[in-house]
């Protein structure tokens, strides 16, 4: 039989009730941020609580990464040091990081992941984090299916891949305006998303190409029907964003996503997942009915012109249509759907702002908003709330059991059991017992196996009784409960005992870094992530951009391309736009602040300075 390569769905926890019910919807693993020094410095956790997730995910042999995926200052080498280590403690699988500093520390044995900060994007960069001893590498965005490929099959290094979520419009890790303009930086964890913002688009000549439009704002990422490509691209790890999200987020996009992946992993011979359990789903998962702005593959299969969502970053939620008939205080749809008292529509009105209202009460598609909205038969409505599906989240809306077959057999002088799970961990007693013949020998066979089953509140499910016996006994229930809960006490301390931790000792390397010098775009904002370049062939390195500001360098560099999008691309005509007389340069419009544009062509990327 071939080795089956383990697959990885890994989810997002902004805290312990969403890192568990992300292991109850079937995530194999969860990333939640330290108590500091994580990429969303909103989002951390006490040691305590990572610890009480640990150990509750590893009860289904999924495991817990920990972001401290920010740069550090000198002065925090000593604490992030002392963090690492207590994490450890904490029994983290993983930590998933950005700065180089961090491995010139005194480290205890445990997985460095690279960080989507680290802004890996071509064969060279991950080769050299493989070699420098990280464990996973987490890709960048913006790659292709292709470019993906043409990474894992020059690495040996496991691949993690974004497949869900909010984008940053620019490269991560590669993003300085938010430290420019509000002192506040993205590779701190407090990015001000300035992305977001509405933006005028203006040409040399001072022609408004575009007006309080939201330019630099992405719609959300979807590849779930992409998960096979992926994974014959040799992706191991499929990345949920949403550290920031809510459980109800969490729970519905990880059903959504382990759905899909099991339907692709049944039966195959090739790949399995990376964690244990059965889970059963209360509700019917779908992504349209949790956050999103519009859905989008990026830059998966070809550079596409619908990836942004210029009219609003907020969530529109599913589309739902066009008005069929509006009343005096009364709506209604001929679309098939079906609307809840309380539901929340949205659309965008005349002047283009983006606007909301709840219904108030629903008579099948005649629909009573609590105050009408003006709108018309011509406005394209979306449903960003489904009461009763958000209702329905709120109660337990999965469980996840893990298959157990019990034996019970007889001894000598009594009888044994044993309990074996479904990853081959094996429990088993022997409890000496008086032996009394069964007067009805079926009932009492199908009674044992009845009580031998009750599994209820445990992580177990009964996959198969085997009741092997010569004849047939009488055991009283008390009996069979007690012996019941004994072996299963004692098949939970195997799988404990059992747990595999990836234990790696972070040891010095020497190799070459595949560039001979660092600018700002470098990250190094300590000495200790100096001293890793230098020691890696790196001579001159400047400091970090948050260390040293410089002047009249590009802020933010991305693959989404104004010129392209709008259709004024000579490269990637989309048409009837190209030949309108607008002068470049272009340049960015937000109150006060002005951004000029560049369009390097040849890379087809566009970068943001600041004037």
């Amino acid at each position: 039989m071939n080795h089956q390569h383990n697959i990885e769905l890994l989810s997002p926890a902004k805290n312990i009730e969403c890192g568990t019910e992300a292991i109850n919807h079937g995530a194999d693993a969860i990333y939640i941020g330290a108590p500091k020094f994580s990429a969303r410095a909103s989002a951390g956790n006490s040691i305590k609580e990572i610890e009480q997730l640990a150990s509750y995910a590893h009860k289904f042999n999924a495991r817990v990464y920990v972001a401290l995926n920010t740069i550090l200052k000198d002065s925090e080498l000593e604490e992030a040091q002392q963090l690492i280590k207590n994490l450890y403690h904490a029994g983290a699988d993983a930590l998933i990081v950005q700065d180089m500093g961090m491995l010139q520390l005194d480290l205890p044995p445990i997985a460095l992941h690279a960080s989507t900060q680290t802004d890996n994007r071509t064969v060279e960069k991950v080769q050299f984090l493989e070699q420098a001893g990280f464990s996973q590498i987490v890709l960048a965005r913006e790659l292709s299916l292709e470019q993906i490929k043409n990474i894992t099959s020059q690495v040996k290094v496991p691949v993690e891949v974004f497949v869900h979520g909010a984008l940053c419009v620019s490269y991560s890790g590669q993003c300085y305006i938010s430290q420019a303009i509000g002192g506040r930086s993205a590779n701190r964890g407090e990015c001000a998303q300035f992305c977001r913002l509405p933006y005028d688009l203006i040409d040399a000549e001072g022609k408004t190409i575009a007006h309080n439009k939201h330019l630099l704002s992405l719609k959300d990422l979807n590849l779930s029907a992409q998960l096979k490509d992926l994974l014959d691209a040799g992706v191991s790890s499929f990345k949920i964003e949403g550290r920031l999200k809510d459980v109800d987020y969490v729970k519905n996009i990880t059903a959504f996503y382990r759905q899909k992946l099991d339907a692709i992993l049944s039966g195959s011979d090739q790949y399995k997942k990376s964690s244990s359990g059965r889970i059963t789903y209360f509700f019917e998962p779908n992504p349209e009915k949790s956050f999103h702005r519009g859905s989008t593959t990026y830059f998966l299969n070809r550079r596409d012109n619908d990836i942004s969502s210029f009219e609003t970053p907020k969530s529109k939620g599913e589309y739902i249509g066009k008005p069929k008939e509006i009343g005096k205080n009364y709506l209604v749809f001929n679309n098939g759907f079906t609307f809840h008292n309380g539901d929340g529509l949205c659309f965008l009105d005349k002047q283009g702002e983006f606007c909301g209202f709840r219904i108030n009460k629903a008579e099948g598609n005649k629909l009573y908003p609590a105050q009408m909205p003006d709108i018309n038969k011509d406005t394209e409505i979306f449903r960003n709330l489904d009461y009763e599906f958000s209702k329905s989240l709120e109660k337990k809306s999965s469980e996840r059991k893990i298959a157990i077959d019990i034996t019970l057999s007889e001894t000598s002088d009594g009888f044994s059991l044993e309990a074996k799970d479904e990853d081959g961990n094996i429990f088993s007693t022997h409890f000496p017992a008086n032996k009394e013949k069964a007067n009805n020998p079926d009932k009492a066979i199908e009674n044992i196996r009845e009580q031998l089953s009750k599994l209820g509140n445990t992580d177990f499910y009964p996959h198969f009784i085997h009741i092997q016996l010569p004849e047939a006994y009488f055991i009283p229930n008390s009996i069979l409960s007690e012996w019941r809960r004994t072996i299963i006490e004692g098949l939970e301390q195997v799988r404990k005992d059992n747990y595999t931790f990836e234990r790696k000792k972070t040891e010095p390397t020497f190799h070459h870094y595949p560039e001979k010098e660092l600018s700002y775009l470098g990250n190094v904002y300590n000495e200790k992530a100096a001293e890793f370049y230098k020691q890696h062939g790196v001579t001159p390195i400047e400091p970090a951009f948050e260390k040293k500001q410089v002047q009249h360098v590009p802020l933010m560099f991305t693959k989404h391309c104004l010129k392209y999008s709008l259709g004024y691309c000579a490269k990637y005509s989309l048409g009837n736009k190209n030949n309108l007389a607008f002068k470049e340069p272009f340049t960015l419009h937000y109150k006060n602040e002005v951004l000029p544009l560049e369009f390097d062509c040849k890379k087809c990327e566009m970068r943001i300075k600041r004037i």
